[in-house]
C-alpha cells in the first residue's frame, strides 16, 4: 500500500509477519516485525499440532492500522482469520484476542482483504478460496475488529482465492487468483461491478505465466504517491522441472494500464521492478 511518500509491502513467513518500504521501488528497507505467531494467544485453541501465518492484508481507518491474517492449515482443524491493531503501518500490532472468522462446512477462511468504500464509508472484508473456492464478504463493525453482517455475493467466474477490491472512476474491480498456487496455471483474473458487492461481470485474465516467470498471483493493486498504478504479486522465478513448484517465491511489482473504457490491459511481467530481498512462503 501507499503511505506518505513510501510504498509498503507486507509479505509473510510462517512464524511472523514483517514489512518493507521503499521510496523508489528499487531499494527496500525492512520495517521490522509486525506480529509473531507466539503473540496470538488464541492460535492454539483448536488443538492442531502446528500453525502457519499466511496472506496478510492491511487497512487503515480513524488513525489506526489493522492487520488481517490467515492462520492455517485447513486440516485437521478449520483455518481462521485474525486481526491485530497498530498506531502506525510498521507496527507493532496488538492481536484483538479472538479469531474474526473461522472456516468450516466447505469454507476455507483464508486470504483476508479489507476495502473501505469511499462513497458509503462501509468497510468490507473479503475472504475465502483455495480448496472450496468460495468467496464470502462481510460488512465490518465500526471498530474494524468485529463483523456487523455477512453480505451474500455471487461467486465470481474463475475465482480460486486471494480476492482484492479497488475502485477507479466509479467502477469497482474485484480481482483474484485462479488455479493451483504451485503450478503454472496460477494467474490473476478480474470482474467489475457498480458496487463493492457485485453483481460481477467477468472481464478476463490480466496476469499469467510466461516462459521465465511461473504462477503469478495473490496480488494487490496500489497507486504510488506519484500517481502510478502498480500491481504487487508473487511468482516462481524460472523454477526447475514441472509443477508442483517448490522453494521460495519472489515478490514482484509491475505497472498496470487501463483502456479508455476502463478495462485492465494484460500485465507484462518484468525483472527490473522485482526485489530479490523479498521472499514469501506458503
Amino acid at each position: 500500500m501507499s503511505q506518505g511518500k513510501r510504498v509498503c509491502v507486507f509479505p509473510s513467513t510462517k512464524p511472523q509477519f514483517g514489512a518493507f518500504s521503499s521510496r523508489d521501488l528499487k531499494t527496500w528497507k525492512p520495517r521490522g516485525e509486525l506480529i509473531r505467531r507466539d503473540q496470538i494467544k488464541w492460535i492454539g485453541d483448536d488443538g492442531a499440532p502446528e500453525h502457519f501465518l499466511w496472506a496478510p492484508g492491511v487497512a487503515t481507518k480513524g488513525g489506526k492500522w489493522y492487520l488481517y491474517f490467515s492462520v492455517g492449515p485447513q486440516n485437521p482443524t478449520p483455518s481462521r482469520i485474525g486481526v491485530a491493531v497498530a498506531d502506525q503501518p510498521q507496527g507493532p500490532y496488538r492481536d484483538s484476542g479472538r479469531p474474526l472468522v473461522t472456516g468450516g462446512k466447505g469454507f476455507e477462511a483464508i486470504d483476508p482483504h479489507v476495502f473501505t468504500d469511499r462513497r458509503s464509508g462501509i468497510s468490507y472484508l473479503y475472504a475465502g478460496g483455495s480448496a472450496g473456492a468460495t468467496l464470502r464478504v462481510w460488512e465490518l463493525g465500526a471498530d474494524m475488529i468485529s463483523l456487523k453482517r455477512e453480505v451474500k455475493v455471487a461467486q465470481p467466474r474463475m475465482f480460486t482465492e486471494g480476492a482484492f477490491m479497488h475502485e477507479r472512476q466509479g467502477t469497482y474491480y474485484l480481482s483474484y487468483s485462479h488455479g493451483r498456487f504451485n503450478a503454472d496455471d496460477y494467474s490473476v483474473h478480474y470482474s467489475t461491478a457498480s458496487s463493492p458487492i457485485g453483481p460481477w461481470r467477468y472481464r478476463g485474465r490480466i496476469l499469467g505465466s510466461d516462459a521465465r516467470h511461473k504462477g503469478p498471483g495473490h496480488h494487490s493493486f496500489v497507486k504510488t504517491p506519484a500517481g502510478q498504478d502498480l500491481i504487487v504479486y508473487h511468482r516462481w522465478e524460472n523454477p526447475a522441472g514441472p509443477p508442483p513448484f517448490s522453494c521460495e517465491r519472489q515478490v514482484a511489482i509491475d505497472r498496470v494500464n487501463y483502456t479508455r473504457d476502463g478495462r485492465i490491459l494484460p500485465v507484462v511481467m518484468t525483472d527490473g521492478a522485482a526485489s530479490p530481498t523479498l521472499k514469501v512462503a506458503r
